[in-house]
């Protein structure tokens, strides 16, 4: 019993920390590129998806917070950039 509670709870977590990263993955795209308004709306989503890793246990809260740091930092640097 306790094996197959194991497999289920690494399938659950494999499907959240995926979730996680792809959103990541995906903003940090959109920032490279310099699209602004691809980033604008894969933001919020994101430090949300990061959010919910965090009450689900797959990422540390402070992992978590660097990760929302950085991206916000970066997100900034692009639209300051776009603005001038």
């Amino acid at each position: 019993k306790r094996a197959a509670q194991s497999r289920q709870r690494a399938e659950v977590n494999r499907a959240n920390r995926t979730r996680v990263r792809t959103a990541m993955r995906r903003l940090r795209t959109a920032i490279t590129a310099g699209d602004v308004t691809a980033a604008t709306n894969l933001l919020n989503p994101t430090l949300s998806a990061i959010d919910q890793a965090i009450t689900k246990g797959v990422l540390h809260e402070n992992t978590a917070n660097r990760y929302k740091s950085r991206l916000t930092l970066a997100f900034n640097q692009v639209k300051a950039k776009s603005a001038k």
